[in-house]
């Protein structure tokens, strides 16, 4: 197998990596919980983005998010996993021409707790070098996409 170069996209990701705090805000009822993270490098090609981050209504939680590009599908590609729940999460997704802003659409199962499964969309902003958002979506009973969380990440 050949050595893949890295291409922009690639090198975009690069702009995650480091120690980041992070403060959410969802639910005001939930408050606004802390967590740390650490981006890094495997390779040239992905990112690692290994969290811990206090549950809302207490406890905590360790989160794992993966993120790479595909050029044969021209997208980013990646996955998410946490230690509150079973589901994979696999993430497709497009940088906008701004180069500031990732959406990444996935499916999972439906927060009303139907047993469904509801779309779902994050958009990872980096309004600066030092500081980026992290923005969940689903579509309301309307079908216009919700946001349903936001996570203000740091640098440390």
């Amino acid at each position: 197998m050949e050595k893949v170069e890295p291409r922009d996209e690639h090198r975009w990701l690069r702009r995650l990596v480091g120690e980041w705090t992070s403060e959410m805000s969802m639910d005001p009822q939930a408050g606004n919980p802390r967590g740390t993270e650490t981006v890094r490098m495997l390779g040239d090609l992905w990112v690692l983005c290994e969290g811990t981050g206090e549950m809302p209504g207490g406890g905590t939680a360790n989160m794992m998010m993966t993120l790479g590009y595909d050029p044969a599908r021209q997208r980013f590609v990646g996955t998410w996993i946490g230690s509150m729940m079973t589901h994979l999460w696999v993430y497709e997704g497009t940088l906008d021409a701004t180069r500031r802003i990732l959406t990444l659409e996935s499916e999972g199962p439906s927060m009303s707790g139907d047993g469904k499964t509801a779309r779902y969309r994050d958009v990872i902003e980096m309004k600066s070098d030092d500081y980026r958002t992290l923005t969940s979506h689903t579509p309301g009973a309307d079908g216009k996409w919700q946001t349903f969380m936001t996570a203000h990440y740091r640098r440390r």
